[in-house]
């Protein structure tokens, strides 16, 4: 794809000529969009943004070199750089590259209904089943998630891993990816929203135009970068607020008749969620409460969950039955039929039957098994409320059986550090036996903050149930080796991701693969009966 500047970057307020000049007496032709110089093609434009560890403006000669033909910065530039390229200031390099990039893409999440999907747990699987509903309805969408995506351009069940950390991709990403979507026929996005990409502070979805709104739930998390829970809990709300915006069409697309959001009415802002937009929400509750779709009783197994749902338009109780392990993806499956329920104007009922062909999200609740005589399973659980969420079912089902958990976990450095000594408290109300391994240290020192952890367990001893071991896949082999016939190890806070990122750079990983050559080593007996 190549534009010239002018034909797109007229319409935003971002651009101006140095001096008060015309940027546009010289009118490069854009080839794409980019804020990593590393990511630069020839004719690209590149956003000089300042980040965390780095500052894009001292890559900018490296973005030239690689033939960028126009640079964005919000610095003053030395004479002896600004050539090779056409060099425009802006207030800010990181809020000009939403409108620069929607403009260039032509805006294509108008040519799309899109979902987003925001809250502190359940985002990455609310995200895919809506997207599997639809799929399974033959409609043609794309998503994209902290663990996965598809363009609209594969069969259900091809899509692609994610392979960065971040949930929400910055917004020259966000809007290529809408653009491809569009481009490849579909007619439906579904949006994994962080809270850092609904921030005002990032603008990443700040050019996306949302149709539906959904909210898993809002707990203690992200205050690093939020500064308080006032500010997080508003920053999720500008999901909402988008709803409100008059919503343009391209007039090459569909356009949904009425946006709407979707709450969880169990969580404690469920109505300061709904007062955030004048339209119409709708809301479930695994609790019992009164709500579009309320929970009345589940069973859940390891291999997945039958639940009776009162559908409060109808007045009528249905059974839904799933594959997906983990009781808690009885509220997930609730909101994501509750979304697609209204973007295609279908009754719930009609929805229902294909719960039982919805896929779990992989390193979500995902089972490993190499013939051991005890449960693992590899989760992507790093938040005190998603502790409070995954051990309370296991601790039930094993308190009858006498069997124990084992649970292994860290903390994410550069982030939150409240939540730590959360995280152990809670483990060490359910846990057996404690592991603590490195999660993403990033620049903080591994031990540290694993002392953190620790210091708000209870009731374990050091070297008995309790253990500090930063090497992640020693202290996997550590949980296996103390594990017993009908035990469940729980490996918390990886799931899916490809790496741990430690201060120099990110170590590749993979956390099911693993665990499951640690059960080889530790079990070959299994394994040799298992492949016979």
């Amino acid at each position: 794809m190549e534009r010239r500047l002018s034909e797109f970057a007229r319409e935003t307020a971002f651009v101006r000529g140095e001096n008060g000049g015309d940027p546009f007496l010289e009118d490069p032709l854009v080839t794409g969009m980019a804020y990593d110089s590393r990511a630069v093609k020839p004719g690209g434009c590149f956003f000089a943004v300042r980040g965390l560890h780095t500052d894009g403006h001292d890559f900018i000669a490296n973005a030239v070199e690689r033939g960028a033909s126009v640079v964005v910065h919000d610095r003053e530039i030395p004479e002896g750089l600004r050539r090779g390229a056409l060099f425009i200031r802006v207030p800010d390099s990181r809020l000009a590259m939403a409108p620069l990039s929607a403009a260039f893409y032509g805006h294509p999440s108008r040519r799309l209904i899109v979902t987003g999907v925001t809250g502190t747990e359940g985002k990455s699987t609310t995200v895919y089943l809506i997207y599997q509903f639809l799929r399974l309805l033959g409609k043609k969408a794309g998503f994209f998630s902290t663990v996965c995506y598809s363009l609209g351009d594969t069969a259900l069940g091809g899509e692609k891993p994610n392979p960065e950390h971040q949930t929400t991709p910055e917004a020259p990403e966000v809007q290529r990816l809408l653009f491809e979507m569009a481009e490849n026929g579909a007619e439906y996005a579904v949006v994994e929203a962080s809270s850092h990409g609904l921030s005002k502070k990032t603008g990443r979805l700040a050019c996306v135009d949302f149709d539906a709104a959904v909210i898993t739930n809002v707990a203690h998390e992200h205050l690093e970068f939020h500064g308080t829970w006032e500010q997080y809990r508003s920053d999720k709300a500008n999901l909402f607020h988008s709803l409100d915006r008059a919503r343009e069409g391209s007039g090459t697309g569909p356009l949904l008749e009425e946006s709407f959001g979707v709450i969880n009415a169990d969580d404690k802002s469920a109505d300061y969620f709904a007062g955030a937009t004048e339209r119409r929400t709708f809301t479930y509750s695994v609790e019992g409460r009164d709500a579009d779709l309320s929970l009345m009783a589940i069973e859940s197994s390891p291999w997945g969950n039958w639940y009776e749902v009162l559908i409060r338009s109808e007045g009528t109780v249905t059974d839904i039955r799933d594959q997906l392990p983990g009781a808690f993806n009885a509220g997930n499956v609730l909101a994501a039929l509750l979304a697609v329920s209204r973007l295609l104007s279908i009754p719930v009922r009609e929805i229902i039957p294909l719960a039982a062909r919805l896929k779990p999200v992989r390193g979500r609740m995902t089972a490993v098994s190499r013939g051991q005589p005890f449960e693992v399973l590899v989760d992507y659980a790093h938040t005190p409320s998603s502790f409070t969420a995954v051990f309370p079912p296991f601790r039930e089902r094993l308190d009858k059986t006498g069997g124990r958990i084992i649970s292994l976990f860290g903390s994410a450095g550069e982030r939150d550090t409240k939540k730590r000594s959360e995280q152990g408290r809670i483990a060490s109300d359910y846990s057996d036996i404690i592991i603590l391994a490195d999660e993403d240290p990033r620049g903080e020192v591994p031990m540290d903050i694993l002392e953190e952890i620790a210091a708000g367990v209870h009731g374990h001893a050091r070297g008995e149930d309790l253990f500090l071991i930063p090497d992640r896949p020693l202290a996997i082999r550590k949980a296996l080796s103390l594990a017993r016939e009908g035990d469940i190890v729980l490996l918390l806070g990886k799931g899916h991701e490809n790496s741990i990122i430690y201060a120099d750079s990110p170590v590749p990983y993979d956390e099911i693969g693993e665990t499951e050559k640690a059960l080889e080593e530790l079990f070959p007996r299994h394994r040799k009966h298992s492949s016979s």
